[in-house]
């Protein structure tokens, strides 16, 4: 497919959960989205098991990529506490980790985070109850808040380029429609949408919900897309990954 050059075309996907026996599997994914976009994004989950070793196939299979690639993390990155060895391997081979940060490629600002759980609108967990319920709730609030930092500074230093998020859980309910509503709680958290809309982003990316609904917006109208790829492969149109233009 030709790049249409008067806009940036964004390949996402997420939960592509690499493994030690993927050689080779992706390298025709890769070429593929280098072919269709000017920027992928990775929206978590990289590896399967959280290995580093894991995340050096990923590393070899993304040679093959020849268009800048901003990721972040994933639950399953953090399995087993290697994730900062993961984001070393994944880093010295040029792709942009976002956690709390921002960068901007070809005309469009990318912010990034992780994100975390906690539920959604009036079912949302509250700061409230046991030190260790505090502490679950305490970790959406921070993965929101270094969000909005790192949105913040896209608007102040590049206050006329449109604004991307990047996250791995869900920042509304709408995209992870699917799944069982006993793990809501467990797939994102509503906390994410409120720098979205105060920060006017233009679109945000997601996983995690591997049964979920490709498209959703918040209140205010900002727009979602779960692209985990599971998700993906089971449209009535099967995607590799979800392309938007801006």
């Amino acid at each position: 497919m030709d790049k249409k050059k008067n806009k940036t075309r964004i390949a996402a996907v997420g939960d592509i959960h690499v493994r030690d026996t993927d050689k080779g599997k992706w390298v025709e994914f890769f070429k593929d989205a280098s072919s269709d976009a000017d920027v992928l994004l990775l929206c978590g989950d990289l590896t399967d098991h959280g290995r580093a070793t894991e995340a050096e196939v990923l590393a070899q299979e993304l040679r093959a990529c020849s268009i800048p690639v901003v990721a972040v993390l994933g639950n399953h990155d953090y399995d087993h506490n290697e994730q900062d060895d993961i984001r070393k391997v994944l880093v010295q081979t040029g792709i942009t980790i976002l956690d709390g940060d921002m960068v901007v490629l070809e005309g469009v600002g990318f912010a990034g985070v992780k994100g975390f759980g906690g539920g959604f609108n009036r079912a949302m967990l509250a700061m409230f109850g046991e030190p260790m319920m505090k502490q679950f709730v305490q970790e959406a609030v921070d993965e929101s808040l270094k969000l909005d930092g790192a949105l913040s500074r896209l608007e102040t230093e590049h206050p006329d380029v449109p604004k991307i998020a990047v996250l791995h859980y869900a920042p509304i309910s709408a995209t992870i429609e699917g799944e069982p509503e006993a793990i809501y709680p467990f797939l994102g958290s509503s906390r994410l949408a409120e720098p979205l809309e105060r920060r006017q982003v233009l679109a945000a990316f997601h996983g995690h919900a591997h049964v979920g609904t490709l498209e959703g917006a918040t209140a205010k109208g900002v727009k979602v897309f779960n692209v985990a790829k599971p998700l993906l492969q089971k449209l009535d149109k099967p995607l590799q990954y979800y392309v938007l233009e801006v």
